[in-house]
């Protein structure tokens, strides 16, 4: 271990381990150990990094005449508190504690022990030190981008601001500020005791250090931020004001406004994930009406990615008599961000609402840093920052403020900062501290009804939430952090003429920022100024189904109407080919007989590819020249011919079952077929029609010569692409999906989204297929299908990826090979279930 890092160690030994902490420890763990082996029971094995810790599978030596005496000396002190953390099969964590600080210090020591070097590169992202650690120009991740390492941690250096950040966690619960303080001191506690037994990753590494309460709220804050200003960092960090005078003139050419050009703001949003973001997800929740039994039923399918800090993790928490809730959080979030207690289950998935929006800002004359507002001038506040960017080096930035947010340049949507305009951004999750307090309030509730206490905090960043309970009831609610901004504002307060184009075709709301009357609006009924109260957002409760696939509110039942929703929340336009599948699938599961979950994970994992359902008979009927490929009957053949590598790939897909599944031959080279064909203009035959939102748009347009030019050419290089990464055209999914996590050639199922395989997997990481086949890295992640019985929650779930991170782990990858046999785990939520099914010795963290 380098001194650097033997310091910090050292440093966190100091503050979490002194000599009465240890002893304590020790005591305690002797005490248990004893005890259990005079009972013949299981004995408890001592918190590791501790005098007589032991490995996994290993139980404690027999305590000594001095351990005994020292553990008669702890169990005297009534003021001893310990966390206990049990594993289950594939690793799943249960944690059990007096209170919540203990139970944060025993879940972020559990957390660790799976993810360690995950956490500590993460602070190294949020203390904005990654140039000096990994070099300035090197590419890293900032919540769902890449950018390079000076970037980051310019934005980190700018966005973060840690007094405010302390001051909006003061106006939490003590609950939650007790989560928070064991969750720091559990995670330095574990980088303690394992100071020199940490994964390859980061044993030894300059940047290893231990976590303080400042970084666990930066943390914190980066997870809200990521759909907004997290997203645009590089558009924050690029932001600079004209140079000279002679720049800030409008007679100057290059102080002039830039040309909107929408198409391409749409895709520099798409690629920030702005619009049409990776992460997505389906939820399920069916009411009694549709299990005819008295208990609701859901499925949580969220997609998420498979490696860096948004992966889940399988965790238990109870609280005796408090708190006892299971599912997954995310990374170093210290509490079940998807899951269910005894009473109700619940999931997400990420919703259409905007969480920020940009004000078009009137310079005053000759003062480019300077604004205009209500007829008054108002200087920008400029706040100087600096990174270390490794070996000796150094640099300054410059961030300019505005009462609405920092200004933020987007040169691909032709918002640049003039002599006449710029642009500043305003996040909705800025600050957003309710997180923890929310999903504690989820923890608790009893029914779908006490979710929305919860809800109504505006804790939840940027996601929907369905859930059903033991009542038989269904929630769906896109209750989140959205600007107060309704369609008479946008009316009133619009932009100049070409950023007004850009809310419709990039996503980008922009205000008017001259005047103040064009800020958010405050409703006293909202618990966070200028955001939209609960009363006034998307919630309803059903008996018997409510679905969502990540497209609007308008669309979770047929049945469903909502009125006087903002337009920040969401329109009435369906983006993902997954919704208008569950459209099709859920109603078609609803009517089949009563759900269970085994049908519901059957409906999940049949991996029905909803576009060759569109689109395959007219192309197949167009490889033979029939006329029914060019609409209607009578009608001339489909123009042109197809190569001869057409009709061989049509010979492919008309043998194929039109799924995603293993054993489906083909399915890999519709998949690039229909990633080319997606961009073909005049696609569709059959136009959209918003009275048939699952059926249209439909078929291939083969009629239009241009057209058909252009699907042959897809259809071509989809057959070239597949031969030439060395895979048969037919070859079962099996042979060519495989994970991108591990070399390891398990095979995978599912399906990409705009494929509309409801089981979605993504290969973010290189798009398409290549020698070494299609590689996930994306996609169906924790999934979870829970209903009630008498006992309580009954639960089948799994993570597709597994607990761990790192490569030596026996959960790196155990679950995959799950995944890959459609195999669901029954998650054991009681004590007893728990104890029975218990691999390993449990761990017990003293905690002081």
């Amino acid at each position: 271990m380098s001194g650097a890092t033997g310091r910090a160690a050292a440093a966190a030994r100091r503050r979490h381990s002194t000599p009465r902490f240890a002893a304590a420890a020790v005591a305690a763990a002797a005490a248990a150990a004893l005890l259990a082996s005079c009972a013949g029971g299981p004995r408890e094995a001592p918190a590791e990094g501790s005098q007589r810790s032991g490995r996994a599978g290993r139980h404690a030596a027999p305590p000594t005449a001095a351990e005994v005496a020292a553990a008669a000396a702890a169990a005297a002190d009534a003021k001893a508190r310990a966390a206990t953390v049990r594993r289950t099969a594939n690793g799943v964590a249960h944690i059990t504690a007096p209170d919540l600080e203990a139970l944060g210090y025993g879940m972020a020591y559990a957390y660790a022990q799976d993810n360690v070097c995950l956490t500590a590169e993460h602070l190294v992202t949020v203390r904005g030190e990654r140039s000096r650690f990994f070099g300035a120009a090197t590419g890293g991740t900032l919540g769902r981008r890449t950018l390079p390492n000076e970037t980051i941690d310019l934005f980190i250096a700018a966005h973060m601001d840690d007094a405010a950040l302390t001051k909006a966690a003061a106006a939490q619960s003590a609950e939650s500020q007790a989560l928070a303080r064991g969750y720091v001191a559990g995670y330095n506690r574990f980088l303690a005791d394992h100071e020199r037994r940490l994964p390859a990753a980061c044993q030894g590494a300059a940047w290893l250090k231990p976590m303080t309460a400042a970084e666990y709220l930066r943390i914190t804050e980066l997870s809200a931020v990521q759909a907004g200003i997290g997203a645009l960092a590089d558009a924050l960090v690029a932001a600079a004001p004209p140079r000279n005078a002679a720049a800030a003139s409008p007679k100057n050419e290059a102080a002039r406004p830039a040309t909107i050009d929408v198409a391409a703001a749409a895709q520099a949003m798409r690629e920030a994930g702005v619009i049409d973001p990776p992460d997505g997800s389906n939820a399920w929740a069916f009411g009694r009406d549709s299990t005819r039994t008295a208990s609701g039923m859901l499925l949580g399918n969220p997609h998420f990615p498979w490696t860096g800090v948004n992966r889940f993790w399988q965790v238990h928490l109870t609280v005796p008599g408090q708190l006892d809730v299971m599912g997954a959080a995310i990374g170093t979030s210290p509490f079940v961000a998807i899951g269910f207690n005894k009473d109700v289950a619940w999931s997400h998935t990420v919703s259409t609402g905007r969480r920020f929006t940009l004000h078009e800002l009137r310079l005053a004359a000759g003062d480019p840093t300077s604004y205009v507002i209500d007829g008054q001038p108002e200087k920008m506040q400029a706040r100087e920052v600096a990174i270390d960017t490794g070996g000796g080096g150094r640099r300054t930035h410059t961030v300019w403020h505005t009462r609405f947010g920092p200004v933020v340049v987007l040169p691909q949507a032709g918002l640049a900062w003039t002599a006449e305009r710029a642009y500043a951004l305003q996040d909705a999750n800025a600050g957003n501290a309710r997180f923890t307090d929310t999903y504690l309030a989820f923890a608790r509730a009893a029914s779908v009804h006490d979710l929305k206490r919860g809800l109504a905090m505006l804790g939840t960043a940027w996601v929907n939430t369905l859930a059903a309970d033991r009542g038989g009831n269904a929630l769906y609610a896109d209750v989140s952090a959205v600007p107060d901004v309704d369609g008479a504002t946008l009316q009133r307060c619009a932009p100049s003429e070409g950023a007004l184009k850009l809310r419709a075709g990039a996503g980008l709301v922009v205000l008017d920022g001259s005047r103040s009357e064009c800020n958010w609006r405050r409703d006293p009924a909202s618990p966070a100024p200028g955001l939209v109260p609960i009363e006034r957002m998307p919630l309803a409760v059903r008996s018997d189904w409510v679905h969502n696939s990540n497209d609007s509110f308008a669309y979770t039942h047929p049945q469903l109407r909502f009125e006087g929703i903002a337009p920040l929340v969401g329109d009435g336009v369906i983006r993902q080919m997954r919704t208008r599948a569950g459209l099709q699938q859920v109603p078609e599961l609803a009517a089949g007989g009563p759900v269970t979950l085994q049908r519901i994970q059957h409906q999940l994992f049949a991996n029905r590819n909803f576009a060759a359902e569109l689109v395959l008979p007219d192309l197949l009927a167009a490889c033979t020249g029939s006329p029914a490929a060019a609409g209607a009957p009578g009608a001339p053949g489909a123009p042109g011919a197809p190569t001869p590598e057409s009709r061989e790939g049509c010979a492919v897909l008309r043998q194929w079952d039109r799924k995603s599944d293993l054993a489906s031959r083909g399915a890999h080279l519709f998949r690039e077929f229909w990633r080319n064909a997606l961009q073909v203009p005049r696609l569709w035959r059959v136009p959209f029609d918003r009275t048939r939102v699952v059926d249209t748009p439909a078929g291939l347009n083969f009629a239009d010569s241009a057209t058909a030019a252009r699907l042959w050419q897809a259809l071509d290089a989809a057959v070239k692409k597949v031969k030439d990464s060395g895979f048969a055209l037919d070859a079962p999914l099996a042979q060519v999906q495989h994970p991108a996590i591990t070399d390891e050639p398990i095979a995978l199922h599912g399906g990409e989204s705009w494929e509309g395989v409801l089981n979605y997997l993504g290969d973010n990481g290189s798009a398409g297929i290549g020698p070494k086949g299609i590689r996930i890295d994306f996609g169906t992640s924790y999934v979870q299908t829970v209903t009630f019985d008498a006992r309580g929650p009954v639960a089948e779930a799994l993570l597709t990826y597994g607990q761990s991170t790192d490569p030596a782990s026996p959960h790196a990858a155990d679950q995959l090979r799950l995944y890959s046999r459609k195999a669901w785990p029954r998650l054991p939520f009681h004590a007893e279930d728990v104890e029975r099914e218990r691999v390993g010795p449990v761990l017990r963290l003293v905690l002081r």
